[in-house]
Order: C-alpha cells, then sequence, then structure tokens
C-alpha cells in the first residue's frame, strides 16, 4: 500500500494561513518519520497537487481552517467533514484545494483515509509573522499530526536536540 502523505497548505506571506507550511516544517526539523511517510510543503500548488495526492494511501492536510472558533483553536475534520472545510473561503489556495481533490474523488484516487487538521487563524493579511495565538498553537499542532500518524500504524521519533524545545 502507498505510503502516507502530510501536505502543508497555505501561503506564509499572509500570516496565519501559512501555519499548515510552519506546521511541516517544524514536523522535519523535530522528527524522524519513516520512510514510508512523506512530507510536502504544498503552499499554493493548487493543481499541481494532484499527482501526489493520487499516488497516497493516506492524506493528512494541514492548514488554517476557519471555523469560527477562538484563534489558535485546533481543528480535526474527518474525511466526511470535509466540505465544511471551504465553507468559508479563507484564502486563495483552498479554491484550488477544494477541485484538486473533488477531481482526485471524480477519477477514484483520492485516498480513503483523509483527515484535515489545523488551527483557527487570527488574521489572514500580508505578514510573514504567525500571530500570537496561532504560533503558541503550533507544537500542539504537529503533535497532532504525530498523534494521527502513529494512530495510523506508523513508528515516530523525536528528535534528540527536539526533545525540551
Amino acid at each position: 500500500m502507498p505510503g502516507t502523505l502530510i501536505l502543508g497548505l497555505g501561503n506564509p506571506l499572509m500570516g496565519d494561513d501559512g501555519v499548515g507550511v510552519a506546521a511541516v516544517g517544524k514536523l522535519r526539523e523535530a522528527w524522524e518519520l519513516p520512510a514510508d511517510v512523506t512530507v510536502v510543503d504544498g503552499g499554493t500548488w493548487g493543481m499541481n497537487l494532484l499527482p501526489l495526492i493520487e499516488s497516497a494511501g493516506r492524506l493528512i492536510l494541514v492548514d488554517a481552517i476557519d471555523t469560527g472558533a477562538a484563534p489558535g483553536t485546533l481543528t480535526v475534520l474527518e474525511r466526511h467533514e470535509l466540505p465544511k472545510l471551504f465553507v468559508l473561503k479563507l484564502s486563495p489556495h483552498q479554491i484550488d484545494l477544494r477541485e484538486v481533490l473533488a477531481l482526485a474523488e471524480w477519477r477514484g484516487a483520492l485516498p480513503a483515509y483523509l483527515v484535515a487538521v489545523g488551527v483557527q487563524p487570527r488574521r489572514v493579511e500580508m505578514d510573514l509573522a504567525l500571530s500570537p495565538e496561532v504560533a503558541a498553537a503550533l507544537g500542539k499542532l504537529v503533535d497532532l499530526v504525530v498523534d494521527r500518524l502513529e494512530s495510523a500504524g506508523h513508528r515516530c521519533r523525536r528528535r534528540e536536540a527536539a526533545v525540551g524545545a
């Protein structure tokens, strides 16, 4: 069976919208992952993500998710709940992602295991920094991704330099 794809989404030039990209960067830095786990900074790639998504056995999307909760609140949306992710357009990449996922499903190649994990943004505007609330939730977001990987049978190990970080 193909492995698991972790796809960090968002635009790091737009403040909290870049949290998915920041999370996969921190994941790579702090965790040793098995060879069958691929971590990709998907940024705003749009349709270019289709071959990666269709070749994955499992797909974990990491992104800013606007649920109307308090900034920094973590969110998990299972495959059947993903239409909620697209009700409100948070940023330009979400339109492309909706189309990519719909096309993969239409072609019968959308992974059966699909989950979106994210954090409620405070602000999505031109800024290179995450808001304090989202920055404070970043470590918990990465831990949530690791929990999902481990529950799917992947053995993850925290890097020694990252212990206590």
